[in-house]
């Protein structure tokens, strides 16, 4: 039955994600669904990215990225991740941490390579709009061989994506606060992703409230779990979470795995944030997502 399950997700994530969605929104909105609960409903507005808010800019500080190499006993392997540290790091101090996964098609390098995130992370620290992290880039493909070739809809490799989940609390977590000067509890952890990450993030996540009370969801793929899956005790998730944050891109032929995990969330009366972008299945709404993410947690 496993084995039947993990194929016709591999099956959805072909006809879902390599569905090209080259369309645009007209406008950047926000869902204000006026039937949504006070309790769930949007809090505070959403302002939309600046131009030039993922551009490289000279006269600013900017941080550090380095690659790193742990032991995974999920795995029985070393494996690589990549690690931001932000301007002005120094191991005197004491910082927060961001996990921000990639998605099916990528490695710990996607972001990296596609999405500008250490330009994000740059222009915003010299805004004053963050608060001290790390940001660690994992790879969320846990299998011996977790390069992103071949077929990576196989079911071998969705199954990695599963697997994930121990490697990450067992290994992955445990490893950075050793090495880094981490705060180590679930008020200075986050926990973020795009597409598969996305959905790797809210099963995770809301299933580890012990480890992470920063939860953010960007077009997330097939593989996301129902809201009632991952929540039995709704009064109490609301309680644990910091911020739960969902955004999409209005033309992504995904768009409805985040809607309908967003109505379920307003059912539930669970407190997140809701927003729709501008765009479809693509590069610049996860650099959005980051940019709006990041500057609302730890706080």
């Amino acid at each position: 039955m496993k084995k039947a399950l993990t194929r016709i997700l591999s099956l959805a994530l072909v006809t879902t994600l390599l569905v090209p969605t080259m369309s645009y929104a007209a406008s950047e909105t926000q869902d204000q669904d006026q039937s949504n609960s006070a309790v769930a409903a949007v809090s505070g507005s959403v302002i939309p990215a600046p131009w030039g808010y993922d551009a490289y800019r000279q006269n600013i500080p900017h941080g550090n990225v380095q690659q790193i190499s742990y032991y995974s006993t999920t795995v029985g392997k070393s494996r690589n991740a990549m690690v931001y540290t932000p301007p002005g790091y120094t191991p005197s101090k004491t910082y927060s941490v961001l996990y921000l996964l990639h998605g099916i098609g990528g490695d710990q390098n996607e972001w990296l390579n596609g999405m500008n995130p250490r330009n994000i992370l740059d222009n915003l620290y010299s805004e004053n709009k963050l608060e001290p992290m790390i940001v660690v880039f994992p790879n969320g493909r846990a299998m011996k061989d977790d390069r992103p070739i071949g077929d990576i809809y196989a079911p071998d490799k969705v199954a990695a994506f599963e697997r994930f989940e121990f490697d990450l609390i067992n290994d992955l977590i445990p490893y950075i606060d050793s090495h880094y000067p981490v705060y180590k509890d679930r008020q200075h952890r986050a926990l973020a992703g795009l597409s598969m990450g996305g959905g790797q993030t809210l099963n995770f996540g809301l299933t580890h409230l012990d480890k992470f009370s920063w939860i953010g969801a960007f077009s997330s793929a097939p593989n996301t779990k129902s809201a009632a899956q991952l929540i039995t005790n709704p009064s109490q998730v609301a309680s644990q979470l910091k911020l739960l944050w969902l955004s999409c891109g209005s033309s992504d032929n995904l768009l409805g795995v985040s809607q309908n995990f967003h109505n379920s969330l307003n059912t539930m009366n669970i407190p997140h944030m809701w927003y729709l972008d501008v765009g479809g299945h693509e590069g610049k709404v996860w650099s959005s997502g980051l940019y709006q993410f990041s500057q609302r947690i730890f706080k």
